[in-house]
């Protein structure tokens, strides 16, 4: 596992607008043929009916709006769209979803039954979703009854299967669960996939995919922008949440990895272009047309 410099660290900044990092996965930088830029958002962690109140639907209203207007070609949402399993507040998810005009594919976090998934979201769970030359891979990892993420045997081979697939299709993988894969400790709280439920196999099959798979994507942490580089050279990044997010002092404490200084409520934008992804995190409401490009310098 990669920690940054002192002097990488020092490079983050949090400006009216937000931060920027730009990474270059080893994949993407080792890449033989052109690929065209793509660009798209990611939202998570809307928790709709959070303590009961209206909090969180009107953060997903004016999230929404923000994500219709947002250039990108789609929308990730990672899990947990509604808080603690309430039935009532799909409806009002998907509402506002219907005004975003563009398409809109989640996963279900751990405060999403799957009963209720495949009732008001999507019947096939698991599913991959073709994009120009990316292949996003959204696995459902959470169980309502844990912080920790699970992946059976059954998901595993399909993950394979979608990555022996995406060889043959020249395509470049991105793996998209709600709960991370990798084994954060102190400072991070201890939410990951452990061994024994599937994250030494996941890594395994990393480790025979990696020239196809740009990077893991994850919700769950509310700790805005998280990322690692993990052992099999593939970075693992917790996005923000629509409705929260938490300075857990990272910094401070030398935690490894990546955590900019933007905690706001917010979304991400990302765009993929000459080898270099960049996450553009822009918290809601703010004016993102004062933005400054702010680098990791070719982090891996």
């Amino acid at each position: 596992m990669t920690s940054l410099t002192s002097t990488r660290r020092e490079a983050l900044s949090t400006i009216a607008s937000g931060a920027v990092l730009a990474l270059s996965p080893a994949c993407l930088a080792n890449s033989k043929r052109p690929l065209s830029k793509l660009r798209f958002l990611v939202a998570s962690d809307t928790h709709l009916g959070y303590k009961n109140s209206t909090s969180a639907e009107k953060r997903w209203i004016q999230a929404a709006a923000e994500l219709k207007s947002a250039t990108g070609d789609l929308v990730l949402h990672l899990g947990d769209i509604v808080d603690g399993g309430r039935e009532q507040q799909y409806a009002v998810y998907l509402r506002e979803r219907e005004k975003i005009g563009k398409p809109v594919y989640e996963i279900p976090g751990n405060h999403d039954p799957l009963v209720l998934f495949r009732k008001h979201i999507r019947k096939q769970v698991d599913v991959a979703v073709d994009h120009e030359w990316l292949k996003f891979l959204l696995v459902s990892n959470a169980h309502t009854d844990s912080h920790d993420g699970f992946l059976t045997a059954e998901q595993l081979q399909w993950i394979e299967s979608q990555c022996v697939a995406a060889t043959k299709q020249q395509q470049y993988v991105m793996l998209c669960l709600h709960v991370p894969v990798h084994a954060n400790g102190h400072p991070d709280r201890g939410w990951h996939v452990k061994p024994e439920h599937g994250q030494t196999k996941l890594y395994d099959i990393i480790e025979r995919h990696k020239q196809q798979i740009v990077a893991m994507f994850h919700g769950h942490f509310h700790n805005g922008i998280r990322g690692w580089k993990d052992d099999g050279g593939i970075h693992e990044i917790c996005m923000p949440s629509v409705l929260y997010n938490l300075d857990r002092d990272l910094e401070k404490q030398k935690a490894a990895g990546y955590n900019p200084l933007e905690f706001r409520p917010g979304y991400t934008m990302v765009t993929i272009d000459n080898g270099l992804m960049t996450l553009d995190y822009k918290p809601l409401g703010a004016d993102v047309s004062i933005n400054k490009k702010c680098e990791l310098d070719r982090v891996g």
